[in-house]
């Protein structure tokens, strides 16, 4: 019964569509790429001043700044990577890297809920100005689980090119990192 809904995704009009037009295909893995680089860069750059990087940046402001970037470049990198899993649904989900990936990506957002319902990040800093320590672990598990993250991306990276150039055939539209 899975098998049955996860060929229904894969048949949905978006995912033919994407299947069909090179084009649509590269803007919408471009657009993922894009998504994924502001959330990436945003959770790098406020991990560093939670760690103490840039002491003399405001952490508040920062905070409150980068948390919207990186919002807007997890709902786009969301967006974009379920059209990418709807063009080859029933092999990701087979897939130990994609599985792995899904896994990192919950505990990136658990580990966001717990920072955000820590007393310190809603001041901000502690009384001296400096991030407080109970924002450190969460910034270091965050750097860890995206470097992990996207060492999965890369895995099926090259689990799709491997497929691709055993099967002997022509080129598909590869579903690179979703």
């Amino acid at each position: 019964m899975a098998d049955t809904i996860w060929l229904a995704v894969q048949a949905l009009p978006p995912a033919e569509w994407l299947r069909e037009s090179m084009l649509a295909y590269l803007l919408m893995n471009a657009t993922h790429i894009v998504g994924l680089g502001l959330l990436l860069g945003c959770i790098l750059a406020l991990d560093v001043r939670l760690l103490g990087g840039f002491a003399s940046v405001p952490l508040a402001s920062l905070a409150q700044f980068l948390s919207r970037m990186a919002a807007a470049g997890l709902l786009l990198a969301v967006a974009s990577g379920v059209c990418l899993f709807m063009v080859n649904a029933p092999a990701y989900v087979q897939n130990n890297a994609f599985l792995a990936k899904l896994g990192l990506i919950a505990v990136a957002l658990a580990n966001v809920l717990f920072l955000r319902r820590r007393r310190h990040w809603a001041l901000g800093t502690c009384p001296a100005g400096r991030s407080h320590q109970s924002a450190r672990t969460p910034a270091c598990t965050a750097l860890s689980t995206a470097l992990a993250r996207r060492r999965s991306g890369w895995a099926l990276d090259r689990v799709h090119l491997k497929q691709q150039l055993l099967s002997g055939r022509e080129w598909s539209v590869p579903a690179l990192d979703c």
